[in-house]
Formats: C-alpha cells, structure tokens, sequence
C-alpha cells in the first residue's frame, strides 16, 4: 500500500470517528434540512384557488408551531413562536346548466349584427309557434352533439343554430341545388371534405360526419376572412363569390364587412336569420317566444359493430321503430348496414346498452342482404333471372327506375343465398355505385337521301321515328331545313320479334287488298283472261302495232263499263 494510500485511510477513519461523536437532534425541534420530495410535493399541489375547500374545514384559523402542530399538542414547545395559516377564500361551485339553451348562452362569442333584416326575422319567426316547435323537436335530438363538438374546438356556440337556418334541423333535407343533409353540403363539396356519396350511404346527411366536415369547413372559412360573418357568408355563397365582393369593394374603396358587400338576397338575409334565432335564445320573452326545453345531456349514444347488419333486426334488439332508427343515422337508405365502411351506428342512449346487451345473445345470421357487382351490360330483368330474384323487388330494393338498364361495373343489393353470403368488403362499401344507361333495343343505322321538298317531319312520320330524335342522330334542330341530295342517319330497331314481323306482313297485304279494285266478268274484250307476265314476255313484238282508239281504251280501263 502506497503512502497516499495510507493517509487517505487514516483521514476517513478519523472523520467517522468525528460523526459518531456527535450528539444526535431532538425529535421535538424545527428541522435543519428540506426534504426534497416533500418540497416538490408541496410545490405541485393545487392552491387553494384552484381546489375548492371541503364542506368540514373549520372556518377559524388555528395557531400551529413551526413544525406543523397545533398549539396545546402533546410535546409542543411554548417558547416557540406561533404562526396562524391564513384560511382559504371560499371558492363559489360551479353549477352545470340543465337547460341546454342556458348553455349555449354561456359560450355565445360572436358579434351581435344590428340590421333592421334582423327584426324582419324576429317576428317572423316568433309568428310560426308551429315552425318553432317542429325545428326545435327535431334539434334536439343533435344539438347536445353540436354544442359538444364546438365547445371542445373551442369555436362560438351560435354555430350551433346554423342547421336552424339551413335546414330547420331536418337531415334530409334536400335543395332544388342538390345540397343535402342538416348542413346542406353541395355534393362536390362534401366529397372535397370527405363525406362519402355511394349507393349505400350519403355521408352528407350523416350526423357525426356532417357535422365534422361543416366544423372543418367553418373553420377555414374563419381563418381565410377572419370575421365570423364574412365566414358564414362564404358558407352559403361561396368564399370565391365573397373574395370577389370584397376585391370589388376595396377597388372603389368601400368598407368590406358584411352589411357593405353586394351579395344575393339568400346571403343577406343568412346572417340576420341566425341573429334572430340567438335573439329568440336569449331574449325570448321580450319576443313573445318561449322556446322548449332541451335537457343538457346526451340524446344517443355510439355502438360499434362489427359485422353486416339488417336494420329490422338492429331496430328489434334496441326496441326501436325504424324510422326513429333511421332518424339518427339518416345517411343509410337500404335494408342493411355495411360494418366496413359504418362501423359505428347512433342508437338512444337507454337503448344503446340494450342492443350491445341483445347482440351478444343473438344467435342466428345478422344480414340477409349483401352487394352484388353487374358483370356486364344487362337489363333489370335479366340480372332477376341470373339472381332467381324478381324483378319488381330488384328495382324497388336498388331504385332503378322504368326503362333504364344496369351497366357493366355497377353493384346492387341482392338478397344473400349459398353463393352470394359474404359480408361487403370496405372498398365496395365506399366505393358502390349505381351506373344506368337507357333500356332501349339494339339499333341499326339507315342512311337516307334527301328528296325536293323534304322536312325533318316528313322523313320522320316516314320512318315512325320523333323529329326530336332525328334531328338528334344528325345534330340537327327540330326546325333544320333540308336540302336535296342531304343524307341523313336514322337508327333504327336492329332486329323484330317473329310475332312483329308476322304483323307487319299481315298489314301489308290488308293494304294491298283493299287498293285493288274487284273484278266483274262482262262480255267483250275486257271479259278475256289478262295474259300473264310470264306469257306477255314471250310473246313476240309486233313490228307494227296499232294504236287501239282512245275510246277502247278507257273502256278497258274501267272494267267495261
């Protein structure tokens, strides 16, 4: 052992012997040292202005010594000094709102508009009790949502009230511009938001999905104008029309807000309508309205599912109708429910833990429809006859209308058998469409030529064909005139059924018969048998005829007469 080794062993010997030594610290006094732990515990521990006092906390301070006891313990120290801990102010409890009106209230953000359109809508609401009531029967059912989702993107609650104004709340609603669901999405734009538009399910009237996508784009529609009313404007008219309406307007320096731009009447009046219908929340009795009341709670819940499913046997194990079923999930129209690409279904809140409940039980198949893709060009009644289906049910079921036929690639709805008993995979499911083309007989084109004198209605009422679709095949107009020598393409019916032909023949030789005068057999010339064709060429020409009187001839002519 080295000699620093030696002095560094003799040194913490002599230290250890130093600490012993040492008298140990009364239990009863102040501690010299912090523990760590207890300083960060302390540290992160709510104050009492974030936590509510407990309902037996004394409300008078007690005197404690410095080390955390009470005066008059046992082993307190009177020679050391007391200090009393200031009591916490009382902190009012919050009280959640039964009313989902008083709710919405509280998270009202926007700007109030002061227009007189605003009191134009205030009493035109206000006179339709009915209206009011019909609207407010229907929201309920989906505003606790609505307001969930605002208040969780942190967006104002007048939001909220727009489905009041687009679509009085009713999810299938449809405009003559083909804007669907409670959020009235125009179809191009729903699919720019992902609100999927199939032969199975319209995402635009769907209540989650909607509601997400109108969310999205409100959203945008803020942060692009930065004002609540420009954005909802841009909503109904569009964000290029109000980005047109505001470049105009700063181009011959005019104010840009709302009441300044030049916009359609439906646009105008679409922000002083949601501004009367937040009048009615918080003011209605200066309005003579009393809206009803909608309790603060939930009104459906979300289950999963897993596999297809038929919508009476989904409505039957919740015990609920169909319609109030369809109520909640309105973008489904047809007799089942594709779990590929619906995994999640709204049923009432009660109801919902009843069907989770009942499903698990359930024994027996749960779908008794599933998709079928057309393998080729063919009519409703030849895919009922490959299906064993018939017909009437095939275009009741589908929605295909009289007259039309089903294209190669489109998918219908057929009832499950041994060979079509599978669940429909996720890219059918969000992906099927309906294609139909015109149910007509296969065509032959006919060039014709054009005589003197012709009219698109003659050559027409000639052909049996409608001058609306001659003058189609030719790129014509119905009132075209027409030239000699023109050649025009008529397209006709290809092939006749045996019983067509054997018609037609049959009128043709009526015709000829009634044309042909009877025959009476008189003396004279005219009584002799007329020489057949075949006899008539072989008789040798005379070299010089004699013309008959004119007389004899017209005699002949009229059978003897």
């Amino acid at each position: 052992m080295t000699l620093f080794h030696r002095l560094g062993t003799l040194l913490l010997a002599a230290g250890l012997s130093a600490c012993a030594a040492l008298p140990a610290p009364s239990s009863t006094g102040p501690s010299s040292t912090t523990d760590p732990v207890s300083t960060a515990t302390t540290a992160n521990r709510a104050s009492p202005a974030d936590t509510p006092p407990e309902p037996t906390a004394a409300a008078t301070p007690t005197p404690v010594t410095g080390a955390g006891r009470a005066v008059g313990s046992t082993g307190s120290d009177p020679q050391l000094p007391q200090v009393a801990l200031a009591v916490p102010t009382p902190v009012a409890a919050v009280v959640a709102p039964q009313d989902l009106w008083e709710r919405m209230q509280r998270g009202f953000a926007m700007p109030d508009l002061v227009d007189e359109r605003v009191g134009y809508w205030e009493r035109w609401y206000a006179s339709r009790p009915d209206y009011l009531q019909r609207m407010t029967d229907r929201g309920s059912k989906y505003l606790f949502h609505i307001v969930e989702e605002l208040e969780r993107r942190n967006l104002p609650l007048e939001l909220a009230l727009l489905p009041f104004i687009e679509s009085a709340f009713n999810p299938q609603a449809v405009s003559h511009a083909k804007a669907a669901g409670m959020w009235q999405f125009m179809p191009a734009t729903g699919r720019h938001f992902d609100l999927k538009q199939n032969l199975f399910r319209d995402d635009r009237r769907d209540v989650l999905a909607s509601t997400r996508a109108a969310l999205d784009y409100l959203q945008r529609l803020h942060r692009m104008f930065g004002d609540w009313h420009l954005a909802l404007a841009a909503y109904n008219w569009g964000e290029g029309n109000v980005q047109r309406a505001l470049r105009r307007n700063q181009a011959a320096g005019l104010p840009t807000g709302y009441l300044d731009l030049r916009m359609p009447a439906e646009t105008r009046d679409y922000v002083p309508k949601l501004q009367a219908v937040k009048n009615l929340v918080t003011d209605g009795p200066r309005l003579g309205v009393t809206l009803p009341r909608i309790g603060n709670h939930p009104f459906f819940d979300t289950v999963r599912i897993e596999r297809d499913i038929d919508v009476a046997l989904i409505a039957r194990l919740a015990e609920v109708s169909e319609a109030d079923f369809r109520t909640l999930n309105p973008a489904h129209n047809k007799p089942v429910i594709m779990a590929a690409g619906t995994p999640e279904i709204l049923l009432p809140w009660d109801n919902a833990v009843l069907f989770q409940e009942r499903l698990r039980e359930h024994q027996g198949p749960l779908a008794s429809w599933t998709a079928w893709r057309v393998p080729k060009d063919m009519s409703a009644a030849d895919a009922a006859r490959r299906l064993d289906w018939h017909e009437a049910e095939l275009r009741q079921v589908n929605r295909i209308p009289a007259r039309m036929r089903l294209k190669a690639g489109s998918t219908i709805l057929v009832p499950r058998d041994g060979h079509l008993d599978r669940d429909v995979p996720e890219q059918l499911a969000d992906n099927a469409q309906l294609l139909l083309a015109p149910d007509r007989p296969p065509v032959r084109v006919v060039r014709v030529r054009i005589k003197a004198g012709d009219t698109l209605a003659a050559v027409a009422r000639r052909h049996k064909v409608r001058v609306a679709d001659l003058a189609a095949w030719n790129g014509l107009t119905p009132q075209a005139r027409l030239r000699a020598g023109q050649t025009l393409q008529l397209q006709l019916p290809a092939v006749q059924s045996a019983k067509a032909k054997q018609k037609r023949s049959q009128a043709v030789l009526a015709k000829a018969a009634q044309a042909k005068p009877p025959r009476r057999k008189t003396a004279g010339p005219s009584a002799k048998p007329r020489a057949t064709a075949a006899a008539t060429a072989a008789r040798p020409e005379a070299t010089s005829p004699k013309k008959r009187p004119e007389s004899l001839r017209t005699a002949q002519a009229n059978g003897g007469r």
